[in-house]
């Protein structure tokens, strides 16, 4: 893992092995700039005197956590790593609560009002704000990136055809349609949708075969509805009996592979609702943007050879991707989504009724929530020094959470690691 580097005009030059940095803070020749992630501005240079090489980011959009990898393509060397978890879902279950609050106010207080429809209109491009989250959040780390590393380009996983005709002009008919990564797309799409488990007995972490439900020998077709995975055992023992009379034993079973079997894919929703505007907002950064599809990405991930993570499979996204990848030692910054707190003003219990207000202020002497904080404390019960974040209330008294216990300390013990900016770090 690499460490950002900036010159002394806030000019981001090439990332620095770590050895490096420490040398120039103990030199006293840079200072550090920012905690997460970890960035030094040098006292003594500028980028007229200074090479850079360029940059790409590689981003794989994910419905739950997207990977993000910083690959200088020169020589192919994985600088830099990300995985930022959203928060749609808490949005979605935040915005169910106010409506149903709203709704039964409105009951008691309108009840014999005359509905109204239509009064709202949306601009054109609008995304509910579960998804519009996921795409803010991508669009802000892309940004963030770009002020430390010098980037010079964009790689965005988004499903399409691949041009095989381009690569080998004989290819004709069916083999043009299927290529190199024949059953990649149908394959990842089942392993996402079946949580990469065997369907019939739950087996992980050994080859998986495509089992389709109603046999072919008996009207069953190739449609993705029909289609699950299956280890090899369960694929042999099962043949082309019917389901139900494979699974009469373990009904419980029965009763979740048909359900599943027809249900929709959420996550996999959420990133098709997104891919194109996502796609759209980075082409607005006036860097070129690459696509590729999720079927490449695989193709090329076990070619190299490499684990499935987040970050990896963004390493591996697009045509762009070196022969090979050095990845040895990068150990990828996980980031979490926490909102930058609330706009209501008033709290409410679970019928709606207010029970508590909101004070106007956002910080009270120099902290604010959600800040990471060092605390020095000389003496007392919790006498000694810890690293947290913590909640601030309009007294001299915070709530520190650290190590899974939070107690009250003192804003005098305190010293600001790094600013509440929305999310939360771990390395």
């Amino acid at each position: 893992m690499r460490v950002f580097v900036l010159d002394k005009n806030l000019q981001p030059l090439d990332p620095t092995h770590p050895a490096r940095a420490r040398e120039l803070l103990q030199k006293r020749r840079a200072k550090v700039y920012r905690r997460y992630p970890f960035t030094i501005v040098l006292q003594d240079r500028t980028t007229e005197g200074s090479v850079t090489h360029p940059h790409r980011i590689k981003i794989d959009p994910g419905s739950k956590v997207s990977g993000f990898a910083i690959v200088q393509e020169e020589t192919g060397r994985v600088t830099n790593a990300l995985e930022v978890s959203h928060r749609g879902q808490q949005i979605k279950d935040s915005l169910e609560s106010r409506r149903a609050l709203r709704r039964g106010r409105r009951n008691r207080k309108t009840r014999y009002r005359k509905p109204r429809f239509l009064n709202r209109t949306r601009k054109s491009g609008w995304l509910p704000p579960s998804l519009e989250s996921r795409l803010a959040n991508i669009e802000t780390w892309v940004r963030r990136i770009r002020r430390l590393c010098p980037v010079a380009a964009i790689s965005q996983e988004l499903v399409r055809f691949d041009l095989q005709q381009m690569q080998s002009p004989e290819i004709n008919g069916v083999e043009y349609q299927r290529g190199e990564l024949f059953g990649f797309e149908v394959k990842e799409y089942l392993l996402q949708k079946w949580d990469r488990k065997c369907a019939y007995c739950g087996a992980e972490n050994v080859p998986f075969e495509i089992e389709h439900i109603l046999a072919k020998s008996k009207g069953g077709s190739n449609r993705v509805s029909n289609l699950c995975l299956s280890c090899h055992s369960c694929n042999q023992a099962k043949g082309n009996k019917p389901v139900e009379e494979f699974l009469k034993k373990k009904p419980d079973v029965l009763k979740r592979v048909l359900a599943q079997a027809k249900a929709p894919l959420k996550d996999a929703t959420a990133v098709n609702a997104t891919r194109w505007e996502l796609y759209k907002r980075l082409q607005c950064t006036g860097l070129p943007v690459e696509v590729g599809s999720g079927g490449r990405t695989k193709f090329n991930r076990k070619t190299r050879g490499i684990e499935k993570h987040h970050w990896t499979d963004a390493a591996c996204v697009g045509a762009s991707t070196p022969e090979k990848l050095l990845i040895n030692g990068v150990k990828p910054l996980v980031i979490k989504a926490k909102g930058h707190g609330k706009r209501q003003r008033c709290g409410t219990d679970r019928y709606g009724f207010v029970i508590r207000h909101a004070p106007s202020q956002k910080f009270f002497m120099g902290f604010q929530t959600g800040d990471l904080v060092k605390a020095d404390i000389l003496t007392g019960k919790y006498a000694g020094t810890y690293t947290g974040r913590i909640a601030i209330r309009f007294k001299p008294s915070f709530k520190l959470t650290t190590g899974g216990k939070n107690f009250d300390v003192h804003p005098k013990y305190l010293k600001t690691i790094h600013r509440a900016d929305g999310y939360e770090y771990a390395s």
